[in-house]
């Protein structure tokens, strides 16, 4: 079944029953806990991916890679990234492979690309956090949770005075959802045109929620007295007067 699954991938376009790629999802099941097995459909399906299948049917392989794409998937997917059809849905899989190879993908297109697609893999990177935000030996970046040893803070913090207010607004949003202290201090540090002036404060929120959250009070409290000094909206505020009570 998972043989003719995959030779249906081949000719699978939009309208076609979807039930004949089902032994695809059946294999991911069952092989939750078997290394070989899984090694073996990633392969099939990097494979798949590399191939000249229609865009429907990258996206079904986009969709499995999800759950099974470890680093060996990643070239292949960051090969899409350019393509307008497939970005989305490379981007879908590399946010979820924990792998540090994903995060350095989305770093590496980064400045190859623009507009939309520059905003969705900034979104992206967001969307990974403070995984994103760091190099593992002999990595360019990689995964050390709440540093950022990678210069993935510096490469999105340049993004916020960029000339398209939509890419300086994503790059607020994605240092917040960061949410490291390196983060929150680019966004502090950052001199962003009017438009991108709220963006940053509810980012500015955002890492300082999250460093509290952690355990990271002294932090937080930081953040949260920047906060006030540039004269907040009332609903920030707010936020910010419960958010020191609760940094003790």
């Amino acid at each position: 079944m998972l043989d003719q699954a995959f030779e249906a991938l081949k000719t699978y376009d939009w309208g076609m029953d979807p039930k004949v790629l089902q032994p695809i999802d059946d294999a991911i099941v069952a092989t939750h806990n078997d290394a070989a097995g899984r090694k073996d459909l990633e392969a099939r399906l990097i494979a798949a991916l590399n191939s000249a299948a229609s865009r429907a049917a990258k996206d079904a392989v986009c969709r499995a890679l999800k759950t099974v794409g470890t680093a060996a998937a990643v070239p292949a997917l960051a090969a899409l990234l350019p393509n307008e059809q497939l970005s989305h849905m490379a981007r879908y899989a590399l946010e979820r492979i924990p792998d540090p190879e994903a995060g350095a993908a989305l770093c590496a297109q980064l400045p190859k690309v623009s507009g939309k697609l520059k905003i969705g893999i900034i979104a992206s990177l967001g969307v990974r956090g403070a995984d994103a935000a760091a190099t593992p030996a002999g990595g360019v970046f990689g995964f050390f949770r709440g540093a950022d040893r990678s210069g993935t803070v510096p490469q999105l913090s340049t993004l916020l005075t960029d000339p398209d207010a939509a890419v300086a607004r994503a790059a607020a949003c994605a240092l917040g959802d960061i949410g490291t202290p390196a983060a929150s201090q680019a966004l502090a540090a950052a001199k962003p045109a009017p438009g991108t002036q709220v963006a940053i404060a509810d980012a500015l929120l955002a890492c300082a929620e999250q460093l509290l959250a952690a355990g990271q009070k002294r932090d937080a409290r930081a953040v949260y007295e920047r906060l006030l000094k540039n004269n907040p909206s009332r609903l920030v505020r707010s936020a910010v007067e419960r958010g020191l009570k609760n940094c003790g």
